[in-house]
């Protein structure tokens, strides 16, 4: 494919980016114009240019993209982490769980102790998805009782959901990345301590600084063990492995038990607090079916195959060819908005790359995982951020500035890419 094609299959992508990112530049407001508008407008586009006989069939394939399994799932999920969240903050499970951190952690431990938290649980569930609907709403109100950027603490928990996606042997990333290149779970995990724990340090060492300060009240807190309870839950279901689904139905099950249980509300208000929490995902809901129709009718113009073609044919050396690999599954996260999806769609010309030049299976698997995760990590229109974004009450890019942990990883990725770090793998 030319560049013209390949470039004009990639339009509605830039034009996307110009509408919401410039726009929100040049007016110094990311408020400006809404992230769905800008989806609506590109969209709009997509279907003009998409290659198919009449409108109709565009059409068709722009619905296509929009209905697929892993966009349906995600909504799936989206209805009911907005149930979840609502209910439980309307029991005061919430300020609950806030004030038993509070009561638990140090003052100047409750940075680096919510990003630990984060790590281990998002390590133990596998799924950064889960780990934010968990405690981004614990994070918002931490901050709303410290007196602390609510956008700061929101990054803090999507960084650690992250670290976890990572390097969890039960996240889908981990699974397509090691099937892809033909390793086992445990020799990948290996490669990317390697590369991931110095980041994870460097940020931990960067919030322990940051909460030097920190101070609250010196009063006890009013901690209600009941109304912790449908988190607990949560937590503990999503350790044992239970699918994110079933993790959230069996959370509101315990949030509508505590909250009539304790008497912190009747029926009636819990329903209507369940449906005010699912009303408030619509914008994520239409911008999540808007991104999926868009990049179909990318995918379908042939824009991924001709990032593909153009980024693989630039090859020399390892370094060379591992920086294709990185850069690869990057681009086609970006244009796919799903890092499981990039990695799927670059693994089998990944695996040919490392073959020709003699890199490390292991060694692929790790960079393919850990180079779409960072980039999973900061695109405003991912389901993560979107999802961060909706229980936090903020726009995806008040938050992308905080993100230090997937910024650390980026580096540590190219570091590990130019001085051939870990020596035994490279």
């Amino acid at each position: 494919m030319n560049n013209r094609k390949g470039l004009f299959a990639l339009s509605p992508l830039f034009v996307f980016i110009a509408i919401y990112l410039l726009t929100s530049i040049i007016k110094a407001d990311f408020y400006a114009i809404p992230i769905s508008v800008a989806f609506m407008v590109s969209c709009i586009y997509a279907v003009c240019i998409c290659k198919a006989k009449n409108l109709s069939a565009r059409i068709n394939v722009f619905s296509k993209g929009a209905s697929s399994e892993n966009i349906m799932l995600m909504i799936w999920i989206f209805v009911l982490a907005g149930a979840f969240a609502n209910t439980a903050k309307t029991i005061g499970s919430v300020d609950a769980t806030v004030n038993l951190m509070l009561s638990v952690l140090p003052n100047n431990m409750l940075l680096p102790g919510l990003f630990l938290a984060t790590c281990f649980i998002s390590l133990s569930i596998g799924t950064s998805v889960g780990t934010i609907v968990a405690l981004v709403p614990i994070a918002a109100g931490l901050a709303q009782s410290l007196g602390v950027s609510t956008a700061l603490m929101t990054a803090i928990v999507v960084g650690g959901a992250f670290f976890g996606d990572n390097l969890s042997f039960i996240s889908d990333t981990t699974i397509a990345a090691t099937s892809s290149q033909g390793c086992s779970m445990k020799d990948k995990f290996r490669v990317n301590f390697y590369i991931t724990l110095p980041a994870a340090v460097v940020i931990l060492a960067i919030y322990t600084f940051m909460g030097m300060d920190m101070h609250t009240s010196t009063s006890s807190y009013d901690v209600n063990i009941w109304k912790v309870i449908p988190y607990i839950a949560v937590l503990l279901t999503a350790i044992m492995g239970l699918n994110v689904s079933i993790v959230l139905v069996i959370g509101i099950i315990m949030t509508l038990a505590v909250g009539l249980g304790t008497g912190a509300a009747g029926l009636f208000p819990l329903l209507h607090a369940m449906g005010d929490g699912i009303t408030s995902m619509g914008e994520l809901i239409i911008v999540t079916m808007l991104a999926g129709g868009m990049f179909e009718v990318v995918r379908r113009n042939g824009g991924i195959e001709y990032i593909i073609e153009k980024i693989s044919s630039r090859i020399s050396g390892k370094r060379g060819a591992e920086s294709v690999i990185a850069l690869l599954v990057a681009i086609v996260d970006v244009c796919t908005a799903n890092n499981t999806v990039a990695i799927i769609s670059v693994g089998n010309i990944a695996k040919r790359i490392s073959q020709k030049y003699g890199i490390d299976n292991r060694r692929a698997a790790s960079i393919l995982d850990t180079s779409s995760c960072c980039v999973q990590a900061i695109i405003p229109y991912g389901a993560q951020m979107l999802m961060a974004s909706g229980l936090s009450q903020l726009a995806p890019m008040e938050i992308i500035p905080y993100l230090y942990y997937p910024m650390a990883l980026i580096v540590c990725v190219a570091l590990s890419i130019v001085v051939r770090y870990p020596k035994k793998y490279a």
